[in-house]
């Protein structure tokens, strides 16, 4: 049976949530355990479970801080939403390989998530907006 919108909603609003908090069990507890984890263009190429997706989660926490990401669109179908945000924080580490001096960065992001029955996220594919961050984090 295919998920609601207000079922899809709320399990992103949750994952961006733990993000926001830097909670890696949390953001781990909305994927399925056999998660394809896949941010475009990391050199892992997509992961697989929670194992493969915490390494990327507990890198992104020590490199971006004070994060917040604003919805400013969503598209739905049978089981899977497209996400169209706008994160914004600070860069104290070196998120994707920049260096970021603790500066203010934000970038558009785009998530094609797809869901399981139960609810959980069985996908995540994210586009990052990698042309922003270089021009916010110039070398």
């Amino acid at each position: 049976m295919a998920l609601t919108r207000a079922q899809m909603d709320r399990k992103m609003d949750e994952h961006f949530g733990f993000e926001a908090r830097d909670d890696v069990e949390g953001v781990l507890a909305t994927l399925s355990p056999d998660v394809e984890h896949d941010i475009v263009g990391a050199p892992t190429g997509p992961t697989r479970g929670h194992a493969g997706a915490r390494p990327f989660y507990e890198a992104l926490f020590n490199d971006l801080s004070d994060s917040s990401v604003e919805c400013t669109r969503r598209l739905y179908g049978d089981n899977f939403m497209v996400d169209e945000s706008m994160w914004r924080g600070r860069a104290p580490g070196r998120p994707f390989g920049l260096e970021g001096r603790d500066r203010p960065l934000e970038f558009r992001l785009l998530h094609v998530v797809e869901f399981t029955d139960a609810g959980d996220i069985r996908r995540e594919n994210v586009w990052l907006d990698l042309a922003a961050i270089i021009r916010q984090l110039p070398q």
